[in-house]
C-alpha cells in the first residue's frame, strides 16, 4: 500500500472530515487490486459540479458524482497507475441521504464507490447487463467498507 496515492480536495466551507473518506477509498482500491495506483477526490457543491457536468457531459444540471478516468483514450498508457478523478457534490449527497433515510456518510460511501467503479471501466449506461454488474460490485464493496454484510440495497 505504500504506492497507493489518494488526494482529497475538500472545496467546502464546512470541512468534511477526510480521514474516514481516505480510509474507505483505500479499502475500495485494495479490494479492486489497485494498491499501486493514484486517484483524486474532489468534494464540492452543486454549482461547481453543475459547471463540470455542463462542460464535460453537456448536461446543465447538478449531479451527485462525476468521474474522469485517466485509463481511457489515446494517452492512457503514459501513466498506467493514475486512475483519475472523482468529483462528489456534498449538496446533492446530503439531499439524497435525507430523502433515502440514510446518513450523509453512507451516501458519500455509495457515491465514492460509484465514482471509482466508473474509473475502473464499469458503466451502468451501457445496458442492463453492465448496470447489473456494476450494482453487484457496488453492493459488495459497500458491505466491505461499511462492515455490514447484511446490506441489501445500494
Amino acid at each position: 500500500m505504500e504506492n497507493l496515492r489518494i488526494l482529497i480536495d475538500n472545496r467546502q466551507k464546512e470541512r468534511l472530515p477526510t480521514a474516514p473518506l481516505y480510509k474507505k477509498t483505500e479499502q475500495i482500491l485494495n479490494a479492486l487490486g489497485c494498491d499501486n495506483h493514484e486517484l483524486s477526490i474532489v468534494i464540492t457543491d452543486d454549482a461547481q459540479v453543475r459547471d463540470l457536468n455542463r462542460t464535460y457531459r453537456g448536461k446543465d444540471a447538478p449531479t451527485n458524482v462525476l468521474s474522469f478516468p485517466m485509463q481511457e483514450g489515446e494517452f492512457s498508457d503514459i501513466t498506467p497507475g493514475l486512475l483519475g478523478d472523482v468529483v462528489i457534490s456534498l449538496d446533492t449527497a446530503r439531499a439524497e441521504a435525507l430523502e433515502s433515510g440514510i446518513s450523509t456518510d453512507e451516501r458519500m460511501s455509495q457515491l465514492l464507490i460509484h465514482g471509482i467503479l466508473h474509473l475502473m471501466g464499469f458503466d451502468h449506461e451501457l445496458g442492463e447487463d453492465q448496470a447489473r454488474k456494476m450494482e453487484e460490485k457496488s453492493l459488495e464493496l459497500l458491505r466491505r467498507i461499511e462492515g455490514n454484510p447484511d446490506l441489501t440495497a445500494f
